[in-house]
């Protein structure tokens, strides 16, 4: 969260004062920010994961709550994505769901975080500032080749590189315009770190703006490159379910990897949609079992370099 440029504030703006509480308010995330991003991990080796992750590829999973799919995903992940490492990051704040999630983890072998307390309940404000821990804690001293985040709640069907774009860009994700401002949603984005190594990376909100978490990168990163020359995944909504509309149980498709859009449904057909989900993923699952899945953490299939 920032304020707004002066020039984009009107009179009736400066008759409330706008600028001024914007101002406050930008203040205030920045400390609140500042503060979290230098509080230590609450569980999980993070210096030897630092360590572990220089000049690979790595996608990083802000987990909350969900084991189940932290599960589906860490598995699907090692099978689909052979190029990538895969890191949870948990930000759960119920210490019973981050014990789920590190046993999951402990179980199938993956790479496991938990972060400090999260200071914000509101679920876009969370997200946020758990991606700027990661950015600050684990990419930025950890050097990878390239780094992408994941929602818990994405997962690969079939054989995929998301970073394959990056031998000709320097990102790559879904992108969510607002008017002429635009930023990749924090759920699917992959960056080459040689790019963004110096930038002062802000994966919060710019929501003065309306730019929802990922969209503080608008200013420091995003205005600089030119949207009409990004290769993007092929997106698509559809409600989980005949005869109900999109918005009241909703599921995406980025490609071949299915999102269940966590926030995205009315309480009360959540289980069912989980259970669709269940189903779809199902024999994805099942076909791990009859493969040879497993790889040592860390393995990776490079498919481009860095010029």
């Amino acid at each position: 969260m920032m304020v707004r440029a002066l020039p984009d504030y009107d009179f009736a703006d400066w008759r409330r004062l706008r600028p001024l509480i914007h101002g406050l308010k930008t203040a205030q995330y920045r400390l609140a920010t500042r503060r979290y991003v230098s509080r230590v991990a609450q569980a999980g080796d993070l210096p030897a994961l630092v360590g572990s992750i220089t000049g690979k590829r790595i996608l990083v999973t802000i987990a909350f709550g969900d084991a189940e799919v932290v599960d589906w995903q860490i598995r699907l992940v090692r099978h689909n994505v052979p190029s990538a490492s895969h890191v949870i990051a948990d930000n759960s704040r119920d210490d019973d769901a981050a014990a789920r999630i590190a046993t999951t983890c402990t179980r199938l072998d993956a790479a496991y975080v938990r972060l400090p307390t999260n200071p914000w309940r509101q679920p876009s404000r969370s997200h946020g500032i758990a991606l700027n821990w990661v950015w600050c804690n684990l990419i930025r001293p950890g050097a990878p080749e390239a780094f992408g985040f994941l929602d818990h709640d994405l997962f690969p069907t079939a054989r995929d590189d998301p970073f394959e774009p990056l031998s000709s860009q320097d990102c790559f994700g879904v992108v969510r315009a607002i008017g002429p401002r635009w930023f990749l949603w924090a759920g699917f984005c992959i960056f080459r770190f040689d790019r963004v190594r110096s930038v002062a990376l802000d994966f919060g909100q710019d929501w003065f703006y309306g730019l929802d978490t990922g969209g503080g990168n608008w200013r420091v990163l995003y205005q600089h490159i030119a949207r009409a020359a990004l290769k993007e995944p092929h997106c698509t909504f559809e409600p989980y379910k005949a005869g109900i509309p999109v918005t009241d149980g909703a599921l995406q498709w980025v490609g071949s990897w299915l999102h269940e859009v966590g926030q995205m449904v009315r309480p009360e057909l959540r289980a069912e949609r989980r259970e669709v989900v269940r189903n779809i993923l199902a024999p994805h699952l099942a076909a791990l079992r009859d493969t040879a899945a497993s790889r040592p953490i860390g393995a990776q299939a490079n498919s481009w370099h860095p010029t």
